[in-house]
């Protein structure tokens, strides 16, 4: 069965403030995931916390290769990665102790997520924060 995003969770995840660990997150201009990161700061209040590659500091935000390197804990882990590579962070996500996995617009992985959901997170899949939150009036 395919996965359905609940609106409450959207909802609950984009109206609470929490710190959210992007997973692609470069400074790189010409990529989505800084725009989005931005908008989950600037308009929504999230702390953000970037995960990328090369562990690159961004927006002046410390880098981490991986979400195992990241200290304290993670609310929702937002994932900028294709569908191909999505998995293994969605697994991280887990061993990480994160309470939700966002998968970006056009990122999807049935088994990821229904690993993520028989894990207890909250799972949202191939669609975008900067899209559901106006569309819910946040």
């Amino acid at each position: 069965m395919a996965h359905v995003n609940d609106p409450e969770v959207i909802r609950r995840l984009l109206a609470t403030p929490a710190r959210w660990a992007v997973v692609g997150l470069t400074g790189n201009p010409h990529r989505v995931a800084p725009r989005i990161a931005r908008y989950l700061m600037d308009h929504l209040g999230m702390e953000v916390v970037p995960v990328n590659l090369e562990g690159a500091e961004v927006f002046g935000l410390k880098g981490y290769r991986t979400l195992a390197e990241v200290p304290g804990g993670i609310d929702v882990v937002d994932c900028f990665v294709n569908s191909q590579k999505v998995g293994p962070v969605v697994d991280q996500a887990i061993e990480a102790g994160a309470k939700a996995v966002w998968l970006q617009l056009g990122v999807v992985d049935e088994a990821a997520a229904r690993r993520a959901a028989d894990a207890g997170l909250d799972v949202v899949m191939d669609t975008c924060p900067a899209i559901e939150a106006p569309r819910l009036g946040l």
